[in-house]
């Protein structure tokens, strides 16, 4: 109501101010019909995956979170090859957040190996991306001791073969890289749009980099969002803007604001200057969302998002760690569950491969990832 509202203001909170406006977006995009999907891309998958791997490397790194599909034209002779899915891991063998250091490849068969292996604490995050010409960016927000969250972090850029070749730092623009997504068709692949979303400051970074055979060159770093919710979190670490996804076709960007329990949408992504604010609401749903975190575009248009469970939590625990499937009009379509414990949804992929769809997302109670193949 506006007497809560006007509550909230004079408590002098942040969050709940921005909670209370994100309801109000909230009311006036539910009065607006939504198209519905031309076909349920979740109602697809078999309760038994084509494959499950393990995402647990040698030196015991658990809590898999970004997980990346490596495209056809990505160049062979490497450590990853075209058609594999990476997936990074947040926690090492003691189980402490913000200090994975690890990212292994998965073959299509379910084979699993060591791709990258970096510096002791880097607590590797859902930002995972790869460049078609043989290169691997993934985020990093480190928490030495487990529980506090120490410095910005980086973004590191990987040849083939997990070597660094290049670690991208910048305290206003990449504050806690968290999650990430590649448009690697901009410009005709030569300089790709990468948008970052910053949980420490909740905020949304586009970065245009210039990728020849020999470097990665970043060219500009723009701030095109901000105002999303974040905080830190005993059980999460830290919360705030997450899940990216990209529809080139339309020069959108959609955004999960974990906080904010919402997904929103940003207009001329790759062509804005400078820009401050959320964008428009796309969809809040509380019977359905609860703190989403990867988001993807489905084959079908809809879109995919991993729920969390530290916003929002089902208190019947009927409905944790889900993947909900809504359209781009804010139409509730399905949901699917990957694990029936709280906080074992995270990071999710999705590639078409000669007509046929792998999907992937990551288990993070088993420490595995489950890959689907939907043919047709």
């Amino acid at each position: 109501s506006l007497k809560d509202g006007l509550t909230m203001m004079n408590s002098g909170s942040a969050a709940p101010f921005d909670r209370f406006f994100e309801t109000l977006e909230t009311r006036a995009l539910l009065s607006v019909a939504a198209p519905a999907s031309s076909k349920d891309f979740l109602a697809q998958l078999s309760q038994t995956p084509t494959h499950i791997a393990s995402t647990v490397p040698s030196n015991g790194d658990v809590n898999p979170y970004g997980v990346a599909t490596v495209p056809s034209q990505f160049p062979g002779g490497g450590k990853t090859a075209a058609g594999d899915i990476l997936v990074g891991n947040f926690n090492n063998s003691s189980n402490l957040q913000g200090t994975g250091t690890t990212i292994v490849s998965v073959a299509p068969s379910g084979h699993e190996s060591l791709f990258f292996q970096g510096k002791k604490g880097l607590g590797l995050t859902t930002a995972l991306g790869v460049l078609p010409q043989g290169y691997v960016l993934v985020g990093n927000v480190p928490a030495p001791d487990g529980a506090h969250v120490k410095g910005p972090g980086s973004l590191l850029i990987l040849d083939r073969n997990g070597h660094v070749v290049k670690t991208l730092t910048d305290s206003k623009l990449l504050d806690g890289p968290w999650d990430l997504t590649v448009d690697a068709n901009a410009d005709d692949g030569n300089e790709p749009d990468v948008f970052v979303s910053n949980v420490l400051d909740g905020t949304v970074t586009r970065l245009k980099l210039k990728v020849s055979a020999n470097d990665v060159e970043v060219l500009s770093k723009t701030r095109i969002a901000s105002g999303y919710a974040f905080r830190t979190d005993p059980a999460a670490l830290v919360v705030g803007p997450t899940g990216l996804a990209f529809d080139e076709k339309t020069d959108k960007l959609y955004v999960a604001s974990t906080g904010g329990n919402n997904i929103f949408v940003l207009s001329n992504a790759e062509i804005t200057g400078p820009r401050t604010g959320r964008g428009s609401l796309v969809y809040h749903d509380d019977a359905h969302l609860r703190g989403p975190l990867a988001l993807a575009l489905a084959p079908n248009g809809d879109l995919l998002t991993a729920n969390g469970d530290a916003v929002n939590p089902d208190a019947t625990n009927m409905h944790n760690s889900e993947i909900v499937e809504f359209t781009t009009g804010g139409k509730f379509v399905d949901q699917f569950q990957i694990n029936p414990t709280a906080g074992g949804a995270f990071g999710l992929a999705l590639e078409t491969i000669g007509g046929n769809t792998i999907f992937a997302a990551v288990n993070d109670i088993t420490n595995e990832l489950d890959i689907w193949k939907i043919k047709g």
